[in-house]
């Protein structure tokens, strides 16, 4: 085979001879090795892309597993927050609905006007209409919530304080001899110096004769324990109560008694009947009140209810 070399330049071409065995060699380097080498090059440029798309599906995959978790992380916080929060809410509403209860008892007992402390209702609220309402971030209602919870810690005491206070009061007026013995009647005979209605001379008399009816119920004044309940010789048939403190009273001239030593009497209980026995001219109750075993004037004990009979 013989190859001709010509220069681009003006001169003389080169004579190229070759072999058999020569042009077999250059035609089988053309024809094999040359593509095989184009085709090495080309797979180790196509694993190298190859490689580097894995490179990146495999980083894209691990960036979403990791925001996939903080999704995951993040609502369950959130539930866990509102969990919480509804934990928290559920027992300030229970604290709420026992300060409106204990509200409800302070009204009753203090003797206000429910149509005006009633617990049972929101307080009634106004102001002008606004178009913007604020935004309120989570820490700031946080911090709201806070505040309120402080706010019933706080009022939950000063009104069971409250409450000891108007139970106190209420204690004391109960043992306290206040009101009107009978239903009806009128004073026949005061306290003090009066003349004996038998034998016609001068005595003290150590309590107040209130005349009704044969009959009429006598409630006591006070509440108390029935320390002495039966026949006496002035007194007749006679109660007579410890309220407490130092006090007594004492019912006497009924015709039945209606309680036994030791029992506990509330204010205003039935506790005899009118009526005219022992050392009387006729029905009617001798109340007295007794403060450390002395009698003293009961005027003061009557006259409120005395002026509302």
């Amino acid at each position: 085979m013989n190859v001709i070399l010509v220069p681009k330049s003006v001169g003389k071409g080169r004579h190229i001879s070759l072999s058999r065995h020569q042009t077999l060699a250059f035609a089988l380097a053309v024809l094999v090795v040359l593509p095989a080498l184009i085709g090495i090059t080309a797979f180790h440029i196509d694993a190298m892309l190859s490689g580097s798309r894995d490179g990146y599906l495999a980083r894209q995959a691990r960036e979403l597993s990791r925001q996939q978790r903080e999704i995951a992380d993040a609502r369950r916080n959130a539930e866990l927050h509102l969990d919480a929060l509804a934990q928290r809410l559920g027992l300030m509403q229970a604290q709420i609905t026992r300060l409106d209860a204990l509200g409800a008892r302070l009204t009753h007992m203090a003797g206000l006007d429910k149509s005006e402390f009633n617990f049972s209702e929101n307080p009634p609220v106004g102001g002008p209409e606004t178009d913007l309402a604020p935004s309120v971030s989570v820490p700031d209602f946080m911090k709201t919530l806070d505040n309120l919870e402080k706010q019933l810690d706080k009022k939950g005491p000063r009104l069971h304080a409250l409450e000891s206070v108007l139970m106190d009061r209420q204690l004391q007026a109960e043992v306290s001899p206040a009101g009107w013995p009978t239903r009806g009647g009128w004073i026949s005979s005061g306290f003090g110096p009066r003349l004996d209605p038998f034998t016609g001379r001068p005595e003290f008399h150590e309590g107040v004769d209130i005349a009704a009816p044969m009959g009429t119920p006598i409630f006591a004044m006070a509440a108390g324990v029935v320390s002495f309940a039966g026949l006496d010789a002035g007194y007749g048939k006679m109660v007579q109560i410890n309220d407490g403190d130092g006090l007594s009273t004492r019912y006497g001239h009924t015709s039945k008694i209606l309680v036994k030593v030791g029992e506990w009497i509330k204010k205003g209980q039935e506790i005899a009947l009118v009526g005219s026995t022992g050392y009387s001219t006729g029905p009617h109750v001798h109340f007295e009140v007794l403060e450390h075993g002395h009698e003293v004037n009961p005027m003061p004990y009557l006259r409120s209810s005395a002026s509302s009979s």
